[in-house]
């Protein structure tokens, strides 16, 4: 189990001890998307859905459940996130949302799996709320694009 953090040397999974971690300025985003037929893409954009303002519910579910991640990932530390801010684009091309999530703290470990949950779960918000006009929507290519600070320092996805 060598490079595991999540693991004791006997396999057991346990939450990494960071007490001994530098505290650092640390920042990633992540990206997502919803592809949908473009009626529904419409129905979003001019604002006609039975349920409400599509993307304003999908932001503020990201930005709840960053700060709700280490509830719902068992080895996540509870963390004192400074921002969250997710952009949700209309992309006709798709066509459907492109979903980016970015979340700072100034701690001991990263922001990686806050800024991973708050994309799904928007994705995922965005879903529930058209569902009634498409069920075949699609929700894929969340990843991780950037992520800065601590000792491993900078990551970029290739673009």
């Amino acid at each position: 189990m060598s490079g595991l953090t999540h693991f004791d040397p006997q396999g057991q999974a346990h939450m990494v001890d960071v007490s001994e971690k530098e505290h650092t300025d640390r920042i990633a985003i992540a990206e997502g998307y919803v592809h949908m037929s473009a009626q529904t893409l419409e129905i979003i954009t001019e604002g006609r859905a039975k349920k409400g303002d599509v993307l304003s519910v999908a932001r503020l579910a990201g930005i709840m459940a960053a700060k709700k991640t280490s509830d719902l990932i068992p080895l996540c530390h509870p963390l004192p996130i400074t921002k969250v801010s997710l952009d949700l684009t209309a992309d006709p091309a798709l066509p459907g949302i492109r979903v980016e999530a970015t979340v700072k703290t100034s701690g001991q470990t990263g922001v990686e799996m806050e800024a991973l949950t708050a994309v799904s779960t928007s994705c995922l918000t965005i879903y529930d709320m058209v569902k009634a006009i498409e069920k075949s929507m699609t929700i894929d290519g969340i990843r991780l694009i950037l992520k800065d600070g601590g000792k491993s320092g900078r990551y970029e996805a290739e673009k």
